[in-house]
């Protein structure tokens, strides 16, 4: 008699075939335990070595207390003179995407006026926002500019949702990274909650100056990038003034 095949062998390769046709994509989360357990007529310790077995290959993952997710392939995300986010993820076969958190307008912290090299009590505008990939959060961000060299880039990111078209109607043609900071945190409540990630998951932060073509800081930026959805890579790459700036919505 052949044997029968093991009823979680048998929802796992359901699983894998819901996957393969792009029913869950990359990130997203997979029906509970629960609903899984009343589609397949079985006891949850059945679907949880179903479960079990797609995490070992590699394609799914499970986030303690948010559920399982599918895997995402990590984003190769170059870090260099010229960082591009958009440039980045559509060479990478992605759809990038940037949503718009808020836009204000205050005065410069003492971190913010060190950076931008500001004089006490000068104000900055500062656009915060989401950088997603296929539509899947991957990064958060903040960028810092000085207030009174560009009095209408608010207004300007809110008609462009770009960086650099903001900065090219204030008459900044190009600008380069001067210095990137990266380092290690966990995501905070909040972080987790926009970047879709369990809360104390592992982040990337980096914190960089952008100048102009003379040298003067024109953005501090901090970005928290999901660390299960981005790889980081040094780059010395460089690429052509025009048109090329993608970085923060550019």
């Amino acid at each position: 008699m052949t044997p029968r095949t093991p009823i979680w062998t048998a929802i796992a390769t359901s699983l894998r075939g819901d996957i393969a046709a792009a029913r869950y994509g990359p990130g997203d989360k997979l029906p509970t335990e629960a609903s899984l357990a009343a589609r397949f007529g079985v006891n949850r310790h059945t679907v949880r070595r179903a479960l079990g077995a797609l995490a070992e290959d590699g394609l799914v993952h499970a986030r303690r207390g948010a559920g399982v997710f599918v895997t995402m392939t990590p984003t190769e995300y170059p870090l260099g003179r010229r960082v591009r986010f958009h440039q980045n993820l559509t060479a990478a076969g992605h759809v990038p995407a940037k949503e718009i958190l808020s836009l204000e307008t205050r005065a410069a912290s003492n971190t913010e006026r060190a950076a931008l090299h500001l004089a006490e009590g000068a104000r900055v505008h500062v656009y915060e926002g989401l950088s997603l990939s296929d539509t899947q959060p991957i990064a958060l961000f903040q960028s810092v500019f000085p207030a009174a060299r560009f009095p209408d880039l608010l207004a300007d990111l809110g008609d462009t949702h770009s960086v650099t078209g903001a900065l090219e109607r204030a008459g900044i043609a190009d600008y380069t990274r001067a210095s990137t900071r990266v380092n290690a945190k966990l995501a905070s409540a909040t972080q987790a909650l926009h970047l879709r990630i369990a809360e104390n998951a592992p982040i990337l932060r980096t914190i960089a100056i952008n100048v102009d073509q003379d040298g003067t800081p024109i953005e501090f930026g901090r970005t928290w990038f999901a660390g299960e959805k981005v790889t980081l890579t040094l780059s010395d790459t460089q690429t052509s003034p025009a048109g090329q700036h993608q970085e923060n919505g550019r």
